[in-house]
């Protein structure tokens, strides 16, 4: 059983606004969250598997949850949603990014265990921001999918290219439209860097 920091606990009684950062690694991106990693290292204020973190945090007590290039190590991001069900408070965010399907580095790392396009959580939350309405795998809608972004980069030292790319994501991210054009007929002509997901807990 994992136990909270006395500054977590803290953060919580006195019902301050408490924000999360699941696999934080050692480059946390907002030094006020918290940060939960598996190994320790700097920036990380807890230490051990993500779902055994969060049974240790009380009902209701988690304003927001950050996870960036985290998700795609979940193998059931289903049951991630449902843990979160418990412990986030109403109108509580939920920002993920994870690699898009048709970035060729997704496949070089083992440890990824799940994939992510444009519809994803639209499987798993309440969402009307696409044309394509897809099927419902969670029968209790607790989070409502706001937004969904594309992101067309490339890592250094690729600087030419990544402007390049960030141009095609200025012109895929224009509308709803646009996105859904790209996914559907372009994605693997110009490939996704990665995508980023925005959901509200509604209680």
């Amino acid at each position: 059983m994992v136990a909270l920091s006395d500054r977590v606990k803290e953060l919580i009684d006195r019902k301050e606004k408490v924000c999360i950062e699941l696999g934080c690694g050692g480059n946390k991106k907002d030094a006020s969250t918290i940060g939960i990693d598996v190994l320790d290292g700097e920036g990380v204020d807890l230490v051990g598997d993500a779902f055994d973190v969060l049974d240790a945090f009380p009902d209701n007590s988690i304003d927001c949850v950050y996870a960036y290039h985290f998700i795609e190590h979940v193998p059931d991001v289903a049951k991630l949603l449902s843990v979160l069900v418990r412990v986030m408070r109403v109108d509580g965010i939920l920002e993920f990014v994870a690699p898009h399907f048709s970035n060729p580095y997704f496949y070089s790392d083992p440890t990824h265990k799940s994939t992510f396009g444009l519809y994803t959580f639209a499987y798993l939350s309440d969402s009307s921001i696409f044309s394509r309405q897809v099927p419902s795998y969670v029968r209790d809608m607790r989070f409502q999918l706001k937004n969904t972004d594309l992101v067309f980069k490339s890592s250094r030292p690729f600087y030419i290219r990544y402007l390049i790319k960030s141009l095609w994501g200025k012109i895929f991210n224009s509308c709803a439209f646009m996105r859904e054009l790209y996914e559907e007929n372009f994605c693997y002509l110009i490939p996704c860097y990665e995508v980023k997901y925005v959901l509200v807990f509604k209680g």
